[in-house]
């Protein structure tokens, strides 16, 4: 399966929550549904249902595909500890998250943009890697010969008054940021279930 290219926003309505990883919009205008029958449509509530949508939530934020999601699903159960904090941590961790959250970006695929384009450094090394597993101590940063350029100049220019994660120390003048800590459940900017959507592959894994 393709990334999704389509609507942001009706993702986010199909899912009743703003995913701010998918789109910088702040809130919902129609709470409901998109489609001509939205408002009246009502689906019947199950486990299934409630689990599928936390995964959903998590995969469209984050930007994943499918085979990708379960392949982190497996890894965070092999993992010591709880298997939804596992997830979220691995998630949270990817290159392109951090990119986000640090400010250099107003979405995920837009840092991924950033990312591929080899704009970013982890660690001293150009990394064009999206998906790459940030440890924690790592510095992420602009890479050097960058910085000068107009849309870089202007990212981290919104990025010295991004409210960041407590994981994440960001210095403007070196336009680097460095992961302190492993990042946690609660360091997800929306409301999510972690361990239903390890309940929903626990059949399949």
């Amino acid at each position: 399966m393709a990334r999704y290219t389509g609507p942001r926003l009706k993702i986010c309505r199909q899912l009743g929550v703003i995913l701010p990883g998918l789109t910088s919009t702040p809130r919902l205008k129609r709470e409901t549904p998109p489609g001509q029958h939205g408002a009246r449509r009502r689906g019947k509530s199950s486990d299934f249902k409630e689990r599928l949508v936390e995964k959903q939530k998590l995969r469209f934020h984050y930007g994943v595909q499918e085979r990708q999601f379960r392949r982190y699903v497996i890894e965070a159960s092999r993992q010591k500890g709880p298997s939804g904090r596992n997830l979220i941590s691995l998630l949270e961790s990817r290159l392109d998250n951090i990119v986000w959250r640090t400010g250099l970006a107003a979405t995920i695929p837009a840092a991924r943009q950033l990312v591929v384009h080899g704009h970013i450094m982890v660690d001293g090394h150009r990394v064009d890697r999206p998906s790459f597993q940030v440890k924690a101590n790592s510095i992420v940063s602009i890479r050097e010969k960058d910085r000068s350029k107009p849309f870089i100049q202007a990212a981290l220019e919104l990025a010295a008054s991004r409210i960041r994660p407590g994981y994440l120390d960001f210095d403007p003048s070196k336009a680097a940021a460095r992961l302190v800590v492993k990042p946690e459940r609660e360091d997800v900017p929306f409301e999510c279930n972690p361990q239903a959507i390890i309940e929903y592959y626990s059949q399949q894994i």
